[in-house]
């Protein structure tokens, strides 16, 4: 492994041990020539996974892209770092054990809101505006709607929609 300070080539593993649900293996590692410490992960991968783009391209399927996209749509927000990778690993298994190794991005993508939806309604929506490209604030009506499993209503009247009370001081 490549130390990430100085480029030297010969790291030593200095701890391993699985990670919370066992899906990784932490490595701890020091580089002899510049004395840096880093961790890596290691992951099982069952098969190489290929993304068909919306225009046809194809693409190397990128976890750590995943991971981002995610992060963005979770940002200040309060969810446990463990729920976030154990919904990540869930989807991955979830592509992997497909048939196909060719996975559209719209698979994805509704993989992805599935599981936000169970995480968390702010980042779901966050991210179902991004995905589904809102252009209009119905749009947005719409999922949160959905999310209420109301039926999306043309208007609302002001009085209905519930304002946050200031804290007293």
């Amino acid at each position: 492994m490549r130390c990430p300070y100085c480029g030297g080539l010969d790291t030593q593993v200095k701890d391993s041990r699985p990670t919370e649900d066992s899906s990784s293996i932490r490595r701890r590692r020091v580089c002899p020539d510049c004395g840096g410490r880093f961790t890596t992960f290691e992951r099982v991968q069952l098969r190489e996974l290929m993304v068909v783009k919306r225009g046809g391209r194809r693409a190397p399927f990128d976890r750590d892209k995943l991971q981002h996209s995610v992060d963005v749509a979770l940002r200040k927000r309060a969810v446990a770092p463990e729920r976030v990778e154990r919904m990540i690993n869930g989807i991955v298994r979830q592509l992997e054990s497909q048939g196909d190794a060719d996975i559209p991005t719209e698979r994805i993508g509704e993989l992805v809101m599935e599981g936000l939806k169970g995480l968390d309604d702010v980042a779901y929506v966050r991210f179902a505006s991004v995905y589904r490209n809102f252009r209009e604030a119905r749009d947005f009506n719409a999922i949160v709607g959905e999310l209420a499993g109301e039926p999306e209503s043309e208007s609302e009247p002001e009085s209905a929609i519930p304002r946050p009370r200031a804290p007293a001081r």
